[in-house]
């Protein structure tokens, strides 16, 4: 079996004549050449990943080329055979992919630190996501290592965060290669791929548990399982910045570049070295009014929040729905200004919100939730306002104004009610609990509502808060609804919102 002993400087070109040859004997050491100049280790070693384990590395930057050792010849062989029918690109590049005429690949390690450590880092992780049976490893043996892929959650999520504003955040901390955002376990969460595990080390370092907007949107970072990320399509969900080329797909715009554009700017990150801003992403302060109508937190007088502030809610149930039950939903996840059910389509409703940041904070959470049986759709409507109806005229309480509720939750800047906004589920967080209420007590509270209470328990320190658990989300929205400010005795009115935690 015939090896190589090579060195990493570049200048091996007598040694590696004969691998210009299309055809050659498989080998499990393959020649990649035409890389693109700033293509690191990890780009490299992605290549590989879905077809084996990749054993060895040697990056020959001054050639534009690369030796990928596999473990195994049949991984190999898969590796050539896929690329064979479908052209592999790095960074909007074509590369071509062929076999060796070496069946081993030796570096001189001395001179090879940089990809042998991407290398062993990428092993590691492998290693540290793969089950072991019978074997003890030590902790140190798998935490060391990191991947380029960053696995992002959005707490307290309520102002959108894009695409685009993550990209511009973590651009600072290294180049950004692609990016998948998606909702799971109802919270949205993003992947964000560096070319260098120590980009991603430095931006995990610097920005978890950071706030994006003041007092909420915080960041909750780890490293990922995946060490490469496949983005089949560039649009408001997912974007691979060395692909420009690929197509848009079904996605449609989340948001409102110019509200994206408006929240962009006042991130302190923003446009700064981020050694330059202590606490880099530190809650924000609005400097001025009209920053502060951008952010959606007052109205100027001809100066817009960003975006329609009325929602068009259908598929509700008629029999059931009243302007009350939708302004407390709504509530949730702002301040409903007003409500209108339609006079001739009663299953759908026209709701005002304060700002078009909570409007689309509501669309995001609500649109497909089941409330009184039927999955309710929530999309922007066309109107700009919801109007009343003209003095006189009954419109058989179809319309009521809530401007002046005093239910608002979000009315005091800086409100805690802030940081606590989630999507719809099972779990409720109660709250104002008078000391003389027992657990019995609110369980059969909860109960009457039609669902099942299925765990309760009271927060340790303070007895004033609790969690309660429904069977479903659909019985959880309903007892919202239905016990939300419900008179407790002694002064103490329930305060009910959805949780992220479980019991």
């Amino acid at each position: 079996m015939s090896s190589m002993v090579v060195t990493a400087n570049g200048n091996d070109s007598k040694k590696f004549k004969g691998e210009d040859k299309m055809d050659g004997a498989p080998s499990r050491v393959l020649h990649i050449r035409k890389l693109p100049g700033e293509v690191t280790e990890t780009e490299v070693i992605a290549l590989g990943l879905p077809f084996g384990k990749v054993t060895n590395i040697l990056m020959l930057k001054g050639k534009n080329q690369a030796f990928l050792e596999l473990a195994t010849e049949e991984a190999a062989i898969t590796m050539v055979n896929y690329y064979s029918a479908v052209t592999p690109h790095l960074r909007n590049q074509p590369i071509y992919i062929q076999y060796s005429n070496h069946k081993e690949l030796k570096t001189d390690n001395t001179l090879n630190q940089r990809a042998q450590a991407v290398l062993q880092a990428v092993t590691a992780v492998q290693t540290a996501n793969t089950p072991l049976s019978g074997t003890a490893v030590s902790e140190s043996a798998v935490t060391p290592a990191q991947s380029p892929v960053l696995r992002i959650i959005i707490d307290n999520m309520y102002y959108p965060v894009t695409l685009d504003v993550l990209h511009q955040i973590f651009s600072k901390f290294g180049a950004v290669l692609k990016i998948i955002t998606f909702t799971k376990n109802n919270q949205f969460q993003a992947l964000l791929q560096y070319g260098d595990p120590v980009n991603a080390q430095q931006a995990k370092l610097a920005l978890d548990g950071q706030n994006i907007y003041n007092a909420c949107c915080t960041l909750r970072i780890d490293f990922s399982k995946l060490v490469n990320l496949n983005v089949k399509y560039n649009n408001d969900k997912s974007r691979d910045y060395t692909r420009p080329d690929l197509p848009s797909g079904d996605g449609q715009p989340a948001l409102d570049p110019a509200i994206a554009a408006a929240f962009a700017k006042e991130t302190s990150l923003l446009g700064l070295p981020v050694a330059a801003v202590p606490g880099a992403l530190s809650p924000l302060a609005i400097p001025n009014a009209a920053a502060a109508a951008a952010a959606g937190r007052v109205g100027l007088p001809g100066v817009s929040a960003g975006g329609n502030t009325v929602l068009l809610v259908s598929n509700l149930n008629e029999e059931m729905v009243t302007p009350q039950s939708l302004f407390t939903l709504f509530g949730v996840y702002g301040d409903v200004q007003r409500v209108k059910i339609l006079y001739n389509k009663k299953d759908s409703a026209l709701i005002q919100m304060a700002d078009g940041n909570q409007s689309q904070l509501a669309m995001n959470h609500l649109n497909g939730q089941k409330m009184y049986g039927k999955i309710i759709r929530v999309t922007l409507s066309k109107h700009q306002t919801v109007q009343l109806p003209r003095e006189g005229l009954d419109d058989q309480g179809l319309t009521k104004d809530f401007g002046n509720s005093p239910l608002h939750r979000f009315k005091k800047p800086g409100s805690k009610n802030f940081q606590n906004i989630f999507p719809p589920s099972a779990t409720l967080h109660l709250s104002n609990i008078p000391p003389s209420v027992a657990e019995e007590d609110l369980r059969t509270l909860f109960a009457n509502t039609g669902g099942t209470v299925k765990a309760f328990k009271f927060f340790q320190r303070d007895h004033k808060m609790a969690l309660l658990q429904m069977a479903t989300v659909e019985e959880a929205i309903q007892a919202l609804i239905d016990l939300h400010n419900y008179n407790l005795g002694e002064n103490h009115h329930l305060r009910v919102s959805f949780s992220k935690s479980t019991i």
